[in-house]
């Protein structure tokens, strides 16, 4: 990234970029900017050109906490249909939607938030996408381990992971993409993992587990 780049080679990276993400990205940018194109340039090339190539946040964080943000400042126009298609494309799944506009209900206030569902349903609608959608990839994986924990009927695993899922291991899940899920399992007094479980989910369904041993 140049932080010293001029706003047109900005711009231009931002556009590439925001068309890599949206479907038909450049002839939106040219209606939505049409009458002024110099707020385009500026817009664009901020967000896109250099907030979206900072190393900081991955692209999944970096699209939910621009999404809470949009929730707070009330906008349903523009910027929800926009960071809504581009936070899929980033790996958001249709779940962490709603569990994120369900978090900052609490923060931003019932009033904003019920907006932002209504036009959340347009944008489903318009996607086709289920509505209300599976849960969060992170849950249904959790409630998998609770399956295999409690010795309920679940996904069939081997005995290798089964013993990972259950105590005295603590495990940490954490959703890497739209269906995928990293689960470390940890023994108390022991800094790193003694297994990684990458799980593949279908909606509601768990699809593949697969076990990577750690070095």
């Amino acid at each position: 990234m140049n932080d010293k780049a001029p706003m047109a080679e900005l711009y231009c990276e931002g556009r590439k970029q925001f068309i890599d993400l949206v479907p038909n990205g450049g002839a939106r940018l040219d209606a939505l900017f049409h009458t002024t194109p110099a707020l385009g340039e500026l817009a664009v090339g901020v967000v896109y050109g250099h907030l979206h190539q900072r190393p900081g946040l991955d692209p999944r964080l970096r699209e939910a906490a621009t999404f809470a943000a949009i929730v707070a400042a009330g906008m349903v126009g523009p910027p929800l249909s926009v960071h809504f298609k581009t936070g899929l494309a980033s790996g958001l799944a249709p779940g962490e939607y709603t569990e994120l506009l369900l978090q900052a209900s609490a923060f931003t206030g019932f009033p904003r938030a019920v907006a932002t569902a209504d036009r959340l349903n347009q944008l489903f609608a318009e996607e086709g996408m289920t509505s209300p959608p599976a849960p969060a990839p992170r849950a249904v994986v959790l409630e998998f381990c609770d399956a295999v924990r409690d010795n309920r009927e679940h996904f069939p695993v081997s005995p290798q992971i089964r013993a990972l899922l259950r105590p005295p291991h603590q495990l940490q899940v954490t959703a890497t993409a739209a269906d995928q899920v990293l689960v470390e399992s940890y023994q108390k007094g022991h800094p790193l993992p003694r297994g990684l479980l990458l799980v593949r989910v279908d909606g509601e369904r768990i699809v593949a587990v697969t076990l990577f041993d750690p070095v």
